[in-house]
């Protein structure tokens, strides 16, 4: 299975884009996605930025992989106490 995350595009020089994603910056291959500008979100695969996404598809998918990771910390929390 393989997973996409959205992130904000903030930098582009020529096929090489800058992301953020949680207060972490990373350059991305932007070579799928020549129309990319900053500002734009994009779903990122393996160093790629593979599909330029809308703000709200981007902010709705974010929010979403946050509640599982509060749900992930409850269980793994949950699992320790029991011990």
């Amino acid at each position: 299975m393989c997973l996409a995350v959205p992130a904000q595009l903030v930098a582009v020089n020529d096929f090489i884009g800058t992301i953020e994603l949680t207060g972490v910056t990373r350059d991305v291959n932007l070579m799928l996605v020549p129309e990319a500008k900053v500002g734009d979100y994009v779903l990122v695969h393996a160093g790629c930025a593979v599909q330029v996404v809308d703000e709200e598809e981007a902010k709705a998918t974010m929010e979403a992989f946050k509640e599982l990771e509060e749900l992930e910390q409850d269980y793994f929390r949950g699992k320790i106490a029991d011990r």
